[in-house]
């Protein structure tokens, strides 16, 4: 069996997630770390056996042994320059959303990896959820017959939405919505977006932070195939189980229809201390003793067999940034109140939450 060496750049709480993955797979030879948090280096490491850890990724880039990335560091801003380092060192990468933050530097990463032969995708992890890919596969096969209109509605915990919007400019189409557009996008495949209309709307992220931050954001998008779909994304629900997140599916065909609830009312623990809780709630999941209840782990186990035996990624680069052209254009017409026509000039620089609704 083949093995790779792979580096992990932030091992927060993603991060770690795909360091401990990563570190219990028999497809991977050794493990490195970068983080620039010591003590949270330290305690990664410790739980994973990495070889190297350091606080400096660039120290990574100079073993050469490693194979493949993957790049889990926020600031978000941080996800261009370190892909493109790592891509241009030859490496295969696996890249958290959003792509890039602007259209051209998407363009220059699939360049990079196309010319290199590299495998390069984007932690769409949603695609990992059975609940999802059991939609994916009615629509595909015809059970649904020919789709007509689609609805996907998530929201998360304001704690979640602050600590990203503590961090980040990006609105919640870029942060929430990406993995359910993403998710339509690749449902009706080979259909493409032609247009996108977005409003948001402001309650208690603005109140508590005194920023420009909405709370919810709708898009409606139409296809070149006619059919259209909404997505609702949202960060302030009030506080429930940590990282929690509701997520409501309806997909229409002409020959049927599915709804899916994954709002995780179907575990709920009550104590006395904290009332009522949803565990196992979160987006990416997490680990409950000897299992891991969520679709990260899949996903991650998925690139390190895409390098290490040469197969395809489920998520292409491509694909991610057709998802970054239709969230910067609902935040462009949420900011203009108007429809945007895609496709976006390439040099285009995504609107941010600061702008949207002025």
């Amino acid at each position: 069996m083949k093995q790779i060496n792979v580096g992990i750049i932030g091992t927060g709480w993603c991060g770690g997630i795909r360091a401990e993955t990563c570190a219990a797979n028999p497809f991977v030879k050794n493990l490195y770390l970068a983080e620039n948090r010591p003590e949270r280096l330290a305690e990664v490491a410790k739980a994973t056996g990495a070889k190297i850890a350091t606080t400096d990724y660039r120290e990574l880039l100079k073993i050469d042994e490693i194979d493949a990335y993957y790049i889990s560091a926020t600031p978000e801003t941080l996800h261009y320059p370190m892909a493109r380092e790592c891509l241009l060192a030859g490496k295969h990468v696996f890249l958290e959303k959003p792509i890039a933050m602007e259209l051209h530097e998407a363009d220059e990463l699939i360049a990079i990896a196309r010319k290199n032969n590299l495998k390069f995708t984007i932690g769409y992890s949603q695609r990992f959820n059975p609940k999802f890919a059991y939609v994916k596969k009615c629509v595909t096969d015809g059970t649904l017959g020919k789709p007509v209109s689609a609805l996907v509605s998530r929201h998360i915990g304001r704690s979640l939405g602050k600590k990203i919007t503590g961090r980040t400019r990006l609105s919640p189409a870029a942060m929430e919505a990406t993995h359910d557009l993403d998710f339509i996008l690749w449902c009706l495949e080979p259909a493409r977006p032609v247009r996108v209309y977005s409003t948001v709307n402001y309650g208690a992220m603005k109140a508590a932070s005194g920023a420009d931050v909405p709370d919810t954001q709708y898009i409606t998008v139409t296809m070149d195939s006619g059919v259209s779909f909404v997505v609702c994304a949202g960060w302030s629900l009030p506080p429930a189980y940590p990282n929690f997140s509701m997520t409501w599916i309806e997909f229409v065909g002409t020959e049927g229809a599915l709804i899916v609830d994954d709002t995780h009312r179907d575990t709920m623990l009550t104590t006395v201390q904290k009332g009522i809780v949803h565990p196992m709630s979160s987006m990416p999941g997490e680990f409950v003793e000897h299992a891991y209840a969520g679709p990260m782990k899949a996903e991650t186990i998925h690139f390190l067999e895409a390098a290490a035996l040469d197969r395809p990624v489920l998520v292409t680069a491509e694909q991610a940034r057709q998802v970054m052209e239709v969230y910067i254009a609902a935040d462009i017409s949420a900011e203009r109140g108007e429809p945007v026509t895609l496709p976006l000039p390439e040099s285009r620089p995504a609107a941010t939450a600061a702008g949207a609704g002025r």
